[in-house]
């Protein structure tokens, strides 16, 4: 951030999903302007005018910073401003899918991620009713959005991937689920609000690998308090499942999903037919016809 800069209007429209920056202007009346660019995390923001120190505090609370190249190719150029303002384009990817596909690699991490969080209940979709300290919500027709205390904790966090409320809300803003209906807690939705945030944490690729890493658990540590960092400890401070049960679990759970799925593809593949024996009256036709029938049939055949 370069001290040249007289004020800042930020403009940043509703964001749908991810860390995205969608649209930035300044106003300048400085000389050239090489600026690094933070990713915004929230959902939503509002105009905001700000000036030198407090521009970059906000956008160094916001996220990560841009990388100088990519801070260059949004250089201002040094020529006057006027009260019109200069757009800045940004790159975005592609929207997130609405539905995202199940794959057995995806299917593991999120047995995985269940595994962690304690609702695994063998595979059952009962763990999908699970609310934090092990009660069960009496419907999936909402979030309960209801605080439980432990001895040691408190939390609103319910379902198979135990969502606090504000990240249901954001999630289902996004994927444009509704928040009040019919089986609108229900175990599909809860399965593609998980993937969306696999999404947003940027492990999506690692998560596609079919590989449990480090890599992809610390990713991940910041939206499940029961997966490791790198460090091996919980990115909150709280009880953490160990990497090697995690990838254990993981690597059988993978082995089954695939295993499965390959026997449903041999299932689905039309069989052989066999050309018919001709002439039916040969012996070489009755010979085979007894080979197919079985033992008992020839003794009977003899008799």
């Amino acid at each position: 951030m370069t001290a040249d800069v007289d004020a800042w209007v930020i403009v940043i429209v509703s964001i749908e999903f991810g860390p995205v920056l969608r649209q930035i202007r300044q106003i300048s009346a400085g000389a050239a302007l090489v600026c690094h660019i933070a990713h915004i995390f929230e959902t939503s923001k509002s105009l905001r005018v700000l000036s030198g120190s407090s521009a970059a505090a906000l956008l160094a609370a916001a996220g990560t910073w841009f990388s100088p190249a990519q801070a260059s190719s949004l250089a201002v150029p040094a020529a006057p401003l006027d009260a019109s303002s200069v757009a800045v384009g940004v790159t975005l990817p592609p929207p997130a899918p609405r539905v995202y596909a199940i794959t057995p690699e995806r299917r593991a991490l999120l047995n995985t991620i269940r595994f962690a969080e304690g609702t695994w209940a063998n595979g059952h979709e009962v763990g999908y009713r699970v609310m934090f300290g092990g009660g069960l919500m009496p419907s999936l027709d909402r979030h309960p959005n209801r605080v439980v205390r432990s001895a040691r904790y408190a939390s609103a966090a319910a379902g198979a991937y135990q969502f606090m409320p504000p990240t249901w809300s954001m999630v289902s803003r996004a994927l444009g689920f509704a928040l009040v209906g019919p089986n609108a807690f229900g175990p599909q939705i809860q399965d593609q609000a998980a993937l969306y945030l696999v999404q947003r944490r940027g492990a999506f690729a690692l998560m596609d690998q079919g590989r449990f890493t480090p890599q992809l658990a610390h990713k991940l540590a910041p939206e499940w308090a029961s997966f490791p960092t790198l460090a091996g400890s919980s990115f909150y401070g709280q009880p953490v499942k160990r990497y090697h049960d995690l990838r254990r679990f993981y690597e059988q759970n993978l082995a089954q999903l695939r295993a499965h799925e390959l026997n449903a593809q041999l299932a689905l593949q039309p069989k052989a037919v066999e050309p018919e024996c001709l002439p039916a009256e040969s012996l070489r036709c009755r010979i085979e016809a007894l080979q197919k029938l079985g033992p008992k049939s020839k003794m009977a055949s003899k008799q």
